[in-house]
């Protein structure tokens, strides 16, 4: 086991409508101090391309392209033991405050990033009154990613047709 590990601050504001909820920070994410700094995960991409945008070149840029677009993202688990990147290998963790962020914001749609943090979602907050979905992992890992689900959730969470 590793140390502890810290992950990141919520980005949100006042106005975000969808939190994107994903596990924990990868080993390459930490080292950027940001979500998803794998390049070769499919996040970015995929988000970005909803909204017919090009992919933020730095941290600040990502941020602001969160917020004009209503997304809010953080992950479930906020401190933990792990072994490199790998999500089975968590242990010792402290969970996201989620139910805190849904008061300081409009949030109406949750989507969860993967297998591992819809576990944890599920067992801390499979009550919740907000509506969530659990999406396959944008991770460079998983083999059975597709943009199209994520772009019909996305869809359904913004109120569009895509």
């Amino acid at each position: 086991m590793e140390d502890i590990n810290c992950g990141f601050d919520p980005v949100f504001d006042q106005n975000s409508k969808v939190l994107i909820l994903g596990s924990f920070p990868s080993v390459k994410s930490r080292a950027v101090d940001f979500y998803y700094g794998n390049k070769r995960n499919r996040f970015w991409e995929t988000v970005c391309s909803f909204f017919g945008e090009e992919i933020p070149d730095d941290i600040s840029r990502k941020k602001e392209f969160l917020k004009r677009n209503g997304i809010a993202l953080w992950d479930i688990v906020i401190k933990c033991e792990i072994i490199g990147s790998k999500d089975d290998t968590i242990k010792n963790f402290e969970v996201a405050d989620i139910k805190k962020l849904l008061q300081n914001s409009k949030i109406s749609y949750i989507i969860v990033n993967g297998g591992k943090a819809y576990e944890i979602f599920c067992k801390y907050y499979g009550d919740i009154e907000v509506p969530y979905i659990k999406l396959s992992s944008t991770s460079p890992a998983n083999t059975h990613f597709t943009k199209e689900e994520w772009f019909n959730a996305l869809s359904a969470a913004f109120g569009r047709t895509q």
